[in-house]
Parts: structure tokens; sequence; C-alpha cells
């Protein structure tokens, strides 16, 4: 018999860490090697992390509720081979060398805040290893810790939120947009909330607070402007509407307006690219890869992004693939951490709702967002070489949320108009392939 570590598996890009929620294994049950072993959370996405190896489970090493570091035990199996030492995690040395090439900050990784596998101070409040080191490094004491608002998980304090804090440390006449709220805005307080006999109160679960604090933070980092145009979309749904049964049968899917917005989307930023792009402080990086974020409802009501990869590689019937996969996915609670990861423009249906224009927020650190609204039956005028005409047109409103540091009203309105222009000017004797 051998005993073996099994160690906490990388969850994604610039992920060093998630909440254990729960065993799916009991001490003393038998697990098969690629078994689901565990429930886990990180400030992405909720996924269940099969066991590296088969055998009787005999320690948890990590219980319910606290922090797995990755690349760091997380429990012990028994079994019938020999034991073996697994390697040093990547992912950490990697962390710690970034940090080192951009801060300067000589982090050695056998420092006891690296070993232990969560820190707490006397708020009760929880720190990342990593993050301890740095802090330790740095000699931030646990009061002034405790000032720095986290974007992380439940107000978690991550790498890049520390890292914020140490460069206008450093530099006290900059605006520190990471720490904690002034005195004044604590001060204010809201008017007591009422309740009757008849009210529900529910605790907000992880995602909405996740949420909730993502979309607040994305208001106060970003101002935004949203531009609409009206696009006519009858040649479109009639398109699809011819095509969609013949579609089904012949490969295996049902086409949605999804992939036809997307493939819009992805012409009109080849054509801006300046639209698809991020903020890093006062820089501004401008994506080479298309990779289109698609805002999905689950079914509990909380919403959640994946993201389709290199969308300008797809054609029309691979989009479609790709987004009833990822959608089904999403909506089973089987998305892995990649992903959600690595999006630079994001979408959303609301159309689907019935809903016929909105404002949505910017997924940061992007800088634009579209909104596609319900189709709809409207008259309208139709230009002919004889005249103009009456008719009925099937019309749709597109919002177009973008942060007004970085993009101008020239930009955002010149991008959603041409989205536009390219449904409107949809060719229904197109070849798919």
């Amino acid at each position: 018999m051998a005993q073996i570590e099994i160690i906490m598996p990388k969850m994604g890009e610039s992920i060093m860490e998630a909440t254990v929620l729960s065993w799916l294994k009991k001490v003393g049950e038998r697990i098969e090697a690629d078994e689901y072993l565990l429930e886990v959370a990180t400030d992405k996405i909720d996924t269940e992390v099969p066991s590296s190896h088969g055998g009787i489970v005999k320690q948890y090493l990590v219980q319910e509720g606290e922090i797995a570091v990755i690349g760091k035990p997380i429990c012990i199996i028994e079994t019938d081979g020999e034991a073996s030492s697994e390697p040093v995690s990547e992912t950490i040395e990697k962390e710690i060398q970034e940090i080192q090439s951009l801060t300067g900050i000589n982090l050695d990784p056998t420092n006891q805040a690296i070993e232990e596998s969560v820190a707490l101070d006397t708020a009760n409040r929880f720190y990342s290893p990593l993050v301890m080191s740095i802090a330790n490094e740095e000699g931030i004491s646990a009061q002034e810790l405790s000032q720095i608002a986290g974007t992380g998980s439940e107000g978690r304090v991550t790498k890049h939120d520390i890292l914020a804090y140490l460069k206008n440390r450093q530099n006290p006449t900059s605006i520190a947009p990471k720490v904690a709220p002034t005195p004044v805005a604590v001060a204010t307080k809201s008017a007591p909330i009422a309740f009757s006999g008849q009210d529900e109160i529910v605790q907000m679960d992880r995602m909405r607070r996740m949420i909730a604090d993502r979309m607040v933070d994305s208001k106060r980092i970003a101002p935004h402007v949203t531009s609409f145009v009206e696009t006519d979309m009858t040649t479109v749904s009639l398109w699809r509407e011819g095509i969609k049964n013949s579609f089904k049968k012949e490969y295996g899917e049902n086409i949605t307006y999804t992939p036809l917005l997307i493939e819009a989307v992805v012409k009109a930023i080849k054509d801006f690219p300046k639209i698809n792009a991020s903020v890093d402080g006062d820089k501004i990086i401008y994506r080479k890869n298309i990779n289109i974020g698609m805002a999905v409802a689950l079914p509990n009501g909380n919403l959640i992004v994946p993201v389709i990869h290199n969308a300008d590689s797809y054609n029309l019937i691979g989009l479609t693939k790709k987004v009833n996969d990822i959608t089904q996915r999403a909506r089973e609670n089987k998305l892995r951490p990649e992903d959600l990861e690595g999006g630079t423009y994001t979408i959303s249906n609301i159309g689907t709702f019935g809903n016929i224009m909105g404002t949505p927020i910017i997924m940061q650190p992007q800088v634009a967002i579209i909104a596609f609204g319900a189709i709809q039956k409207k008259p309208a005028v139709i230009e002919t070489p004889q005249g103009d005409l009456i008719g009925i047109r099937q019309k749709m409103f597109i919002s177009h949320s973008y942060d007004h540091r970085v993009v101008d009203g020239s930009l955002g309105g010149q991008f959603v108009k041409r989205v536009s222009d390219y449904l409107e000017g949809f060719d229904p004797k197109r070849n798919l392939i």
C-alpha cells in the first residue's frame, strides 16, 4: 500500500486558489482515477475536480469552506501502488516569477506564508498564501492589509489587489481605486428598510454576491455611454426560418439568432479593432484574438458569461455548434474554468426575454458590450426605385455600451452601426461553409 497526496490542479489562467464547497467522497470510500472527488468554487466558476489517482480516501487536508491552494495537497489517498513524489506546482512558481519581474519583490516559495494553506486576520478575513507572502515581504501589517478592498470571491484580496495597493502606496499622489472607501463615504447611511410579516428575506448566494460586486465595480471604474440603432432583420429572419429544419437535419444542430449576431459582431471588430481592447490602469491593451463572451442566463436566475475563443476562426456551422455547446454546458453547470477565461468583447441577447433594448454593463477590463433586443414586426418605409412604400418589416434594436475613457462616441457609434449594416446586408444565398 502507498499513500498519495492529491494535488489541487490548475483551474485556469490567474487562478491560484479555490474554496472547497463539498467533498464528493467520504473518508474510507474508494474512488477511481478521473472520478470526481470534490466540488470547488473560484472567483469565476463552480466546478467539480477529478482525482488523479484511484484508491481509498484516507484524509482530507482541506475541509469544506476552507481554501485549497493550486499546486498544494488537498487530500491523501491510499493506493495499491508505490508512493511517488508529486512535482512542485509550476503555477505557483510562475506566479512568483511574474511578481518578481514586475515589482522586484523577492518572494521565497519556501516561506511559511506559502506553506500555510490559508491565513486569517483578527477580522476573520481570509488571505491566500501568495497575498500573505507579498504582505510579509513588503512589511504590510494586518491592520493595513484589512484596509485593502478585495475584488475576489466574497471580497477577498487577490494578487492584483495587493500589487495595485503597493503601487499607490509607493506613489501617494496617485489615486488608489482598490483602497477602501474614505470615511466620508462610510459615514453615509442608507435609510432603514421596513419589513412586513409577508415579506420573504433571502440571503444572496455566492454567485449573486459575486455578480453584484462586479457590476458595481464596473460602473465605478468605467464611465458608461450607450448608443442605439434600429436594424432591419427581415432578410435574416426569413432566411433562418427557411433553413432551420434542413440545417437541423444536416448538421444536427438548432440554428438560433445568436451565431448570426456573433458573426456580425466579429466582422465589425475586424473593421474597428480598437473596440477589441482592455484597460490596465493608464494603459490600453488592443487584443489581437477575438474572444467573444456570451451572456447565458442560468436556471437559478444568475448569469454567467462563457467565452468563444478565436470566434473569427469559425464558419457559421462551427459558431452554431459552439454556441449550442457552451449554452447547454453552462445551464448544466458543466463549464470548465478555461471556458470563462480571456474574453475580449461581450454580447447579450436580451431579445430572448422579450426585451426590446437595454443598457448592458461592461465586463471589466473590456471596454464595450453589445445587447440585441427582441425582433418585432413593424410598419416601415421601404425605399424602392419606383418610390417609397409602407410595408411590414422585422425590426430589432441594438444597444452598445462602451467605456468613455478610451472609446469615444465616434468609435462606439460607428461600431454598432457597422454591426447593423452587416445584419441588414445579410446574403440569403450565402455558402454556409
